[in-house]
């Protein structure tokens, strides 16, 4: 039986039938959670969008005020770059690969007006090392609220490759959750298909 959405999955033919419409209600087709925009196609690029944009626009406006180029620098590495990787973990991964030219071009714009360095990590370097630093985050500190969703730890007796981890399957237990959980699911009217 289906009970998803054609658009999240193709294989499915049942066409999902939104509810009727509710006064004052409407329905919408960007979702922005914590600052993070999502579609209702699950995309991100134009979250990407929007803060690629108003970084640019931050930059401007302390140019033509005469920041001098110490302290352009200073704040595009305090606050634009990290504007630029703001909850990465969340949209990283659903990222498509307009979105990193996007993001890419726009460090390498800042290299070329000498606010960012070339021996500074690339935007991959930093989502990669901050995702990194969450799933050790909840691997080593056993109060962390995401640490009970982590798969059990295996032991095996052969001599494997070394794994930063010695945990089952985080893939099948992702799955797991989701179908033991109530999960949220943005649905499209039929006429935005």
């Amino acid at each position: 039986m289906c009970r998803t959405d054609s658009t999240l999955d193709p294989r499915c033919r049942r066409q999902f039938n939104p509810p009727p419409c509710i006064p004052d209600i409407k329905h919408v087709t960007t979702l922005t959670i914590l600052g993070v925009t999502i579609t209702n196609k699950l995309s991100f690029s134009e979250h990407v969008r929007t803060v690629v944009n108003s970084c640019a626009q931050i930059m401007r406006i302390l140019r033509s005020r005469g920041m001098d180029d110490a302290q352009l620098q200073l704040v595009y590495r305090a606050v634009v770059v990290a504007k630029l990787t703001y909850a990465s973990s969340s949209w990283w991964g659903f990222a498509t690969a307009s979105d990193w030219q996007r993001l890419e071009g726009f460090l390498r714009r800042g290299y070329r007006q000498n606010l960012y360095s070339s021996d500074k990590p690339c935007i991959t370097d930093i989502l990669e090392e901050a995702d990194e630093n969450l799933f050790n985050s909840i691997r080593y500190n056993p109060s962390y609220i995401l640490h009970q969703l982590l798969p059990r730890r295996t032991e095996s007796s052969n001599s494997l490759r070394s794994r930063s981890h010695n945990f089952d399957s985080l893939i099948s237990t992702t799955t797991e959750i989701l179908s033991t959980t109530c999960c949220f699911s943005i649905h499209t009217t039929s006429n935005e298909l």
